[in-house]
């Protein structure tokens, strides 16, 4: 069994040494720009070239090295005829859950708040904030969405979730569908965007949804930028209708130098850290769904290319 490996960043060493220590009887090749692929069974990508996709059209998978597809998807019919497995959790869930739980406490208890004052040299104790009030909505409820709201439950905020298709997770007020999402938002204060990007998402908080949140909200997206409208937001911001946002996505990345976003103290930048692929978890993953495979057997995360995810 021969397995192809390639990153777009180069960075794949440790990949492949990885890969042949989970499957010693595999051999795995790292494919560099402008070679000619080997026959392979599998492909393990992220961030691949079109000359490498028309390559792959008889493998037996296509397997990405993280949980977001948009990167691959946008080929269209470039892409090989082949099942396309995306990561699980793979240890993500839990990072992304820590940082959407630091970023809603930092709004509740008004750290945000406290970081400018103590810019401006002000010792001013505010007032606390009701928790019972301070409804944070999660925007999609996946693999990595489910376990967001599960922590923000346990830390007593009153949570609200809306997704494509109907869900029912305990404790929490489910939407689902374009005809719930302007009730959902209604009544956010604190708004989580966790969805894929796909045709149908881009650009959905613009400013008319963004504006259905109430006065005040705060958004916070660790999905993809360019589910936000950025020009939108910011003017929102300004205009006192979004009190704040944390953004660990953007539409380009890294987020050019000249972006209004860098000189607005109101919005808070990371540079796409909310959830990084775990190397080791990842490969123990991919290569038990390879064993799988090769036993005939049916594995998890295939993309559904109609939805996009």
């Amino acid at each position: 069994m021969r397995i192809l490996l390639y990153r777009g960043d180069g960075v794949i060493e440790a990949w492949a040494r990885d890969f042949a220590a989970e499957l010693p009887h595999a051999e795995t090749v790292v494919w560099q720009e402008g070679e000619r692929a080997a026959p392979c069974d599998y492909a393990v990508l992220w961030a691949p070239t079109p000359a490498l996709l028309d390559q792959l059209w008889n493998v037996k998978a296509i397997f990405l090295m993280g949980a977001g597809v948009d990167a691959l998807l946008k080929f269209g019919n470039a892409l090989p005829p082949v099942p396309i497995v995306r990561l699980g959790d793979a240890g993500m869930a839990e990072q992304m859950a820590d940082y959407v739980a630091h970023a809603v406490l930092r709004y509740f208890r008004r750290f945000d708040d406290y970081e400018r004052q103590a810019r401006e040299g002000l010792w001013r104790p505010l007032a606390l904030q009701d928790k019972k009030t301070f409804t944070v909505g999660v925007l999609g409820l996946g693999k990595l969405g489910a376990p967001v709201v599960r922590t923000l439950r346990q830390l007593g905020f009153p949570v609200r979730g809306w997704s494509r298709t109907p869900k029912d997770l305990p404790g929490v007020a489910c939407y689902a569908g374009m005809d719930q999402l302007d009730a959902f938002l209604a009544g956010t204060r604190v708004l989580v965007c966790m969805l894929p990007l796909t045709p149908e998402t881009g650009n959905l908080l613009d400013r008319a949804r963004l504006s259905r949140l109430p006065e005040g909200a705060y958004l916070i997206n660790v999905a993809r930028g360019a589910l936000v409208a950025e020009p939108d937001l910011l003017s929102l911001i300004r205009a006192g209708h979004i009190a704040g946002a944390t953004l660990d996505v953007f539409r380009n990345e890294p987020l050019p130098a000249p972006h209004p976003f860098w000189s607005e103290p109101r919005i808070t930048i990371t540079p796409h850290i909310s959830a990084l692929t775990l190397r080791e978890e990842a490969v123990r993953q991919i290569a038990a769904k390879i064993k799988l495979l090769e036993q005939g057997e049916t594995v998890a995360d295939v993309v559904d290319l109609q939805k996009g995810y």
